[in-house]
């Protein structure tokens, strides 16, 4: 089962299940696991939905041995990690979290579902369960956008995180930068031509990100390669990327799994990658929210773990709990 909206859409959508095709693709961030669903893409009535059960029923319990980071503990960790950044001048590392929730009896998923398509209705928001695996999310990060018909590509490259209110200081600009150079720089290896905007606000609930589009023309056979090179961006690894994905599995105290990877879903006239943030595994006892950012050599661990207790709330605050 999956429900799902696309952003700046209010249709429910979901997968019929009719054929073997596969309408909505779940990759994890290593590339070692992935949820499909089949069919065709279909809209889910009000009147349907409405009459849908969605509980916590067949879900499994959350492991036993999984305990979240202190603040102390991800304050710890946080400053080795900067002082590796610091030693191999890095641009960027970005390091995550889980926040592990369990103050509940029952949660209404339907419900919770709802209210995060209310709360980002600029974002990708889905509500699944494969009987194994039960997760909820919504984030507007576009790894890649392709028209079937035009062959244009779009991406992003969306970093820094402030609470709306907030001025950007030096820390945030100089992290979205060499996200930017990235970016351009492996589409330049697809296209001579390659538009690129102004940098600007990207306002998601609570909080905002600085963001910069790039569009360009690209080969149908190239549209795979081109995701691989993509992914992951240095907006959730880091640059370079193999070094920041060692670190990456050095320091963080849990798998991302499903959190920072990517989903597919493949219309009639478009093909879309979005990269799956703001988002929770859902298990019958406790709901694991990921949350991360990036880290620079001026970051301060304090302002880093507020930032990523905002990033939570992006899921926790919609959660319809009894």
């Amino acid at each position: 089962m999956i429900y799902f909206k696309l952003p700046f859409d209010e249709r429910l959508l979901s997968a019929d299940e009719k054929n073997i095709k596969n309408a909505v693709n779940f990759h994890s961030y290593n590339g070692s696991e992935q949820i499909s669903f089949h069919g065709n893409i279909v809209e889910v009535n009000s009147e349907e939905f409405a009459h849908t059960s969605i509980t916590n029923e067949g879900l499994i319990n959350g492991p036993t041995n999984s305990i979240a980071e202190t603040k102390k503990e991800y304050c710890q960790t946080l400053q080795e990690v900067i002082e590796v950044i610091k030693e191999n001048n890095l641009p960027k590392l970005v390091y995550s979290r889980r926040k592990i929730f369990t103050d509940f009896n029952t949660i209404n998923y339907k419900e919770s579902f709802k209210n995060l398509c209310k709360s980002y209705p600029n974002a990708f928001r889905y509500l699944f369960n494969n009987g194994e695996n039960a997760w909820m999310g919504a984030f507007s990060e576009l790894l890649g956008k392709f028209n079937k018909s035009t062959h244009q590509f779009e991406t992003m490259a969306l970093a820094g995180t402030l609470p709306v209110s907030e001025e950007w200081s030096e820390k945030e600009i100089e992290e979205q930068k060499p996200v930017t150079t990235y970016i351009q720089g492996i589409l330049k290896n697809y296209s001579d031509n390659v538009n690129q905007s102004e940098t600007y606000d990207h306002i998601s609930g609570n909080i905002k990100h600085l963001r910069t589009d790039f569009k360009t023309t690209i080969k149908p056979e190239d549209l795979d390669k081109l995701i691989q090179d993509l992914h992951p961006t240095p907006a959730v690894c880091g640059i370079p990327k193999d070094f920041c994905n060692e670190n990456i599995r050095k320091y963080e105290k849990f798998p991302r799994e499903f959190y920072a990877g990517y989903i597919k879903i493949e219309t009639e006239e478009s093909i879309l990658y979005f990269v799956n943030l703001r988002c929770a595994r859902l298990y019958k006892n406790a709901v694991h929210i990921f949350a991360g950012g990036g880290i620079t050599a001026q970051s301060n661990p304090e302002k880093e773990w507020t930032e990523t207790e905002l990033k939570s709330e992006a899921i926790l605050k919609n959660l319809v709990i009894s």
